[in-house]
């Protein structure tokens, strides 16, 4: 059995809060006019690392995850409604 990491771990949460430091406010909020606490790291383009199956997937997967260019800082709500729609 092959161990697979876990995308959300202490790495990712060290990268999150420094993303969240240098981009605090949610980027739709302020589309809308609003100044809003961003408190969650989003990708852009949604990663898809549990479905990926072959390598070339794999691969393509940890770039949209790690690439800093693929997230945005959204707060909960628009996290949780509008993005996950």
């Amino acid at each position: 059995m092959v161990a697979v990491k876990k995308p959300y771990g202490s790495k990712w949460q060290a990268e999150r809060r420094l993303f969240l430091q240098a981009h605090p406010l949610c980027v739709m909020c302020q589309q809308m006019g609003r100044l809003e606490p961003a408190t969650v790291v989003d990708h852009i383009v949604p990663h898809r690392l549990k479905e990926a199956k072959t390598p070339e997937q794999m691969k393509k997967a940890q770039h949209l995850f790690w690439s800093r260019k693929n997230w945005q800082g959204l707060c909960k709500p628009h996290h949780d409604s509008t993005k996950q729609r």
